[in-house]
């Protein structure tokens, strides 16, 4: 009978080891895997990287086209410049121009 109870100690107890050691691989596997994982977590940070970089870049383009607008206001801007802008933007001609484009 006593074996039977230190059986039964020695069971319970190692079922609660059971349990702690299954929780331990459960978290260690899922932390290098799935999309909460150490490695998933290095792709965001190396997008966050890229998407930084095309946010600078698109931060720059807008400063210069803001620039442009600024200079297009108000009574320092020429009527035929402006005409000239828009036709060359539109592709809008009269039909007795020739248009000669030089880059």
């Amino acid at each position: 009978m006593k074996r039977v109870a230190s059986i039964s100690r020695s069971v319970g107890q190692s079922w609660l080891t059971g349990v702690w050691v299954f929780l331990i691989a459960y978290f260690a596997v899922h932390s290098f895997q799935g999309d909460s994982s150490l490695s998933a977590l290095k792709a965001l940070e190396r997008q966050e990287i890229v998407l930084s970089a095309d946010a600078a870049t698109v931060s720059v383009a807008r400063a210069r086209m803001e620039a442009r607008v600024a200079k297009m206001g108000g009574d320092s801007l020429d009527p035929d410049m402006l005409e000239e802008l828009v036709r060359n933007r539109l592709g809008f001609t009269h039909p007795d121009e020739v248009i000669v484009l030089i880059d």
